[in-house]
């Protein structure tokens, strides 16, 4: 064996995409250590997608200092690549692990911050953006969003409404007047796998809102909310829809970003293999390695894993993955790319143990090291026939 690719997601809250790799090239070098093993960070646009591709391709990160969910002051970071594209996890500004239980509450929350990230992104002179748009605390349709970037989303009085999907209810015109002139040279690739509309029973009210903190009123009242949006917006962008699959993503910014910054969303995982240019490096290996934090039949969903592995078997590669754990339906894998599979915990131990991060890494060398043994060995047993 010559050349071994890595492409393993992040093992969330314990191991990072890049982590993973370097442990995985660990053990196999102590069986091939005259191996090529080329490590490329992946993420699936949500969680850690700024560091996927900042520490793969040699970015540098940054840090702005926005509104939080409730428009308290807190530092966030993304990331700036050498082409100058930002990238920029919504997240970090917008996200709902940023608020305790009880501060839960979308007819409040704002994507004002994530419009501030790309704001000082812009001073920075980047014109081209990747945007994560996953694990948001807010409802609002992105207006906090636009209000950052200057639009005007105003109430009755000519002033701008307030924070939230309650500032929907205010809201009876859209203005331009103040947009930064440079929004105008910006584009905007948005990783998103959400195909939810913006309103109705699979609308983001309905389906997110309520691991947000939404009640049945609430939701109600913020999917009235979100429809009257679409119609004023039609006022700026005539092909408005609150239908568009994907427009409900991140409590509506995917219609924001689609509608006011002309958008294109696409799937998280074929965005960032894009732009670490991962499938040139495929072509020419000899065995792939993937993997993520838990194998199941959810990793057939447009995860990571197995988008790398369709990537592989196209030029006919190998493939195996490594995992923190294997769950009902991971057998699904094997027949969507990924030839065998291997859960890396090696004794009895506890989530906390299991989910440490210098054990995990240890774990994870030994396992890729006896899984190379193998490969190893049937090489000879095949040379012996």
């Amino acid at each position: 064996m010559q050349k071994a690719v890595i492409a393993i997601d992040s093992f969330k809250g314990s191991l990072s995409s890049l982590d993973a790799g370097k442990a995985a090239a660990e053990g196999i070098y102590r069986v091939f250590p005259e191996a090529d093993a080329v490590i490329r960070p992946v993420a699936d646009g949500g969680e850690g997608t700024v560091e996927a591709l900042v520490s793969g391709l040699n970015g540098k990160f940054m840090e702005a200092q926005v509104r939080d969910p409730l428009g308290r002051r807190i530092t966030a970071k993304y990331g700036i690549l050498p082409d100058n594209t930002a990238v920029i996890e919504m997240a970090a500004a917008s996200g709902l692990t940023l608020l305790s239980e009880a501060e839960r509450d979308p007819m409040h929350t704002t994507t004002y911050g994530t419009g501030e990230m790309i704001l000082d992104a812009i001073h920075r002179g980047c014109r081209s953006f990747i945007i994560g748009i996953g694990g948001s605390a807010t409802n609002d349709g992105g207006i906090g969003c636009l209000q950052a970037l200057g639009f005007g989303m105003l109430d009755n009085a000519g002033k701008q409404v307030e924070y939230g999907a309650k500032g929907l209810s205010e809201l009876v015109r859209i203005t331009d007047n103040n947009v930064i002139p440079e929004l105008k040279e910006c584009s905007f690739h948005v990783a998103c796998d959400v195909t939810n509309p913006l309103c109705g029973i699979n609308g983001c009210s309905e389906v997110f809102a309520p691991q947000k903190g939404a009640d049945k009123n609430s939701i109600r009242l913020m999917d009235e909310y979100l429809r009257s949006y679409a119609e004023i917006a039609k006022c700026y962008a005539p092909s408005a829809s609150p239908n568009t699959a994907g427009s409900g993503a991140a409590g509506g910014l995917g219609f924001a970003m689609m509608y006011f910054l002309n958008a294109e969303l696409q799937s998280g995982v074929e965005l960032v293999i894009r732009e670490t240019r991962l499938e040139e490096a495929i072509k020419t290996a000899d065995i792939v390695i993937t993997g993520e934090g838990c194998l199941d039949s959810q990793t057939c969903m447009g995860k990571a894993p197995v988008g790398i592995a369709g990537i592989a078997k196209k030029y006919g590669k190998p493939v195996i993955a490594f995992s923190g754990a294997v769950r009902r339906g991971a057998e699904l894998c094997n027949s969507s790319g990924i030839d065998a599979y291997f859960p890396i915990l090696r004794s009895v131990c506890t989530l906390e143990q299991a989910m440490d991060k210098e054990n995990a890494y240890k774990n994870l060398a030994d396992t890729a090291e006896q899984v190379f043994r193998t490969i190893r060995l049937s090489g000879m047993l095949t040379k012996n026939k």
